[in-house]
């Protein structure tokens, strides 16, 4: 006896060959016409117009009320479902009842593909249904899915384990509907985005994402190796750098929605790959990047949710333009009563100290500002705030604030206590750009794994000439989250970076008999499903009725003919471990 495949696997392969067998093909090449969508029927059908007489839809069976001559069931499709009603007269119309009897009835599962034609109509309890006149089989599914149950637009029993949903999210989009929404909006995001862009004549472009050289921002790369040069190459880290030599060569405006690749954490609000998109803009300082960035945010909550107002973590915030505006200064001295105007790194650090902020040996100026910021002042920046005017220490590819040299032109917008974008007067003295790069190899040297490397070809660049430019970058990941009302990163992402999957190795056939279980019944129980005696013995503690009443139905439908009589007794002893 196999113990690979589960007893519902095997009823499957079984339906499968029957099907084959009747000379039907479970898995045919042939397109399948459809002309209608559930969505399309349950909004458009109209009984007086008499529209919707000669459908043919397709989707997924999603469950089943078989009963004698006619039956229901419900068709699941990119949209949405709806009911179907077949009848045994109407699919076998020559008096052979071999489709209905033995196709629909016996070898059809839950999960199987069909296409069926049909009309639309209202059964006689008012619910639309689609009465099938011929169904087609599509595509035979040989695992079952996992029963969730929905009635009166309510779910029950739903796939909620986060380790299953993102690991198998195929699985998930089919058994939880609602998750489609979520990757739909990101799309739609994107979307206004470009267009807002395109309409106001900025080009997307593409740029590598193998560099030389890990730059554009401060982050631990991914290094991978190519052979045919026998070199390292790093993954991109940002976009930054390729897209300011397009501003070099002529172009007045592009911007990318690109993957960039970062070796650091993960967790709710953090993937080692993620989208970004980057915008650059000749002839514009971070003044005008926030009145266009506020103006974008507002156009894409509209288009998303008709509405600038979205919930997160049961507070509303509004995107709605103009948004407040303070200076990272001003923002730590709100909430410390600390003013770091002109401060030297020894006394940041004793500030640091006093303020309980945690740091170490190799953080600068530009990161003890940062870990005051964090800990003190982002958690309270709830409603879209710009943060402005950072110390230079912190901004390496920033132009100098043009009223004070100590500072930076720079904003980061902040939403529900999270950094959404980031923005400058972008750097184009090549003089001043190559000194801040040596002080960031400094502090490398330091210790400081995060360091921008110096990016020569970039200097180049820019002794060719830059144009004044304003450049921003937004996380699109996190924008999908705060427009979406998500609050985890992996929410928004169809398939987020996971652990490796943890391969559950089969108890020996002794560990199950030292236990008290018959020989002649382990083969049953891992067959069953409980490959482990863990398995089993949670199964017996929870639930020793229907374990048994389980164990003696496989029995009796396998005609296994294994003695019953002690079955409950070994069931009680694992309740008793």
């Amino acid at each position: 006896m196999s113990i690979e495949l589960s007893e519902q696997e095997q009823l499957r392969r079984q339906s499968l060959k029957a099907l084959r067998d009747l000379g039907i093909n479970p898995y045919p090449a042939a397109r399948y016409e459809v002309n209608a969508s559930a969505r399309e029927i349950a909004e458009q059908f109209d009984p007086q117009k008499g529209n919707f007489q000669q459908v043919s839809i397709a989707g997924r069976i999603m469950s089943r009320r078989i009963m004698g001559s006619a039956s229901f069931f419900e068709l699941q499709d990119a949209t949405g479902r709806i009911q179907v009603y077949i009848r045994r007269d109407d699919i076998c119309p020559e008096g052979d009842p071999t489709l209905y009897n033995t196709v629909f009835k016996k070898l059809l599962d839950i999960g199987d593909f069909i296409g069926v034609e049909g009309f639309a109509f209202h059964t006689n309890t008012g619910e639309l249904s689609v009465h099938c006149q011929k169904f087609t089989v599509l595509s035979k599914s040989v695992r079952p899915l996992p029963v969730v149950k929905q009635k009166d637009g309510q779910t029950f029993d739903a796939l909620t384990d986060p380790e299953v949903r993102y690991r198998q999210r195929y699985l998930d989009l089919v058994v939880n509907p609602h998750v489609k929404d979520t990757f739909v909006k990101r799309a739609k995001i994107m979307q206004t985005m470009r267009d807002f862009f395109n309409e106001r004549g900025y080009l997307e472009v593409e740029t590598p994402i193998l560099q030389p050289i890990p730059g554009g921002a401060a982050a631990r790369p991914f290094i991978t190796h190519h052979n045919a040069l026998d070199i390292d190459f790093y993954m991109r880290i940002a976009t930054e750098l390729y897209l300011k030599r397009l501003i070099v060569g002529g172009f007045d405006g592009v911007y990318e929605f690109g993957k960039n690749f970062r070796n650091e954490g993960m967790d709710r609000t953090h993937n080692p790959e993620f989208t970004c998109m980057e915008i650059y803009v000749a002839y514009k300082d971070y003044i005008w990047m926030q009145e266009f960035t506020e103006q974008m945010l507002e156009r894409v909550a509209m288009a998303v949710n008709g509405t600038t107002d979205v919930v997160l973590d049961g507070k509303t915030i509004s995107f709605k333009a103009p948004f407040r505006r303070i200076t990272m200064t001003d923002a730590i001295k709100e909430k410390t009563g600390y003013d770091i105007t002109g401060q030297s790194e020894e006394q940041l650090r004793e500030a640091c100290q006093r303020l309980n902020v945690e740091i170490d040996e190799t953080m600068g100026k530009g990161k003890l500002i940062d870990a005051i910021f964090g800990q003190y002042c982002e958690e309270h920046l709830v409603q879209p705030t710009f943060v402005t005017d950072y110390p230079i220490e912190m901004s390496p590819l920033c132009k100098r604030h043009r009223d004070n040299e100590d500072l930076t032109e720079r904003f980061e917008l902040f939403v529900n206590g999270k950094e959404l974008c980031n923005a400058y007067s972008e750097l184009n003295d090549p003089i001043d750009q190559l000194e801040r790069f040596q002080e960031q190899m400094r502090l490398s040297e330091k210790g400081d794994d995060e360091a921008m490397t110096i990016d020569m070809d970039f200097v180049r660049a820019l002794e060719y000439g830059m144009p004044s430019c304003s450049g921003m970058g937004i996380g699109i990941d996190r924008l999908t989250m705060f427009m979406t009302g998500e609050t985890s990163i992996q929410d928004v992402l169809f398939f987020p970076t996971m652990r490796p999957e943890k391969k559950v190795v089969a108890d020996s056939e002794e560990v199950y008999t030292e236990a008290g279980i018959p020989q002649e019944w382990v083969a049953v129980v891992q067959k069953m499903g409980y490959i482990t005696l863990e398995a089993f013995r949670g199964t017996a503690q929870s639930g020793g009725m229907k374990l048994f009443n389980d164990l003696c139905g496989f029995n009796k439908k396998n005609k296994l003919g294994l003695a019953t009589a002690q079955i409950k007794a070994w069931i009680e002893a694992q309740k008793a471990e």
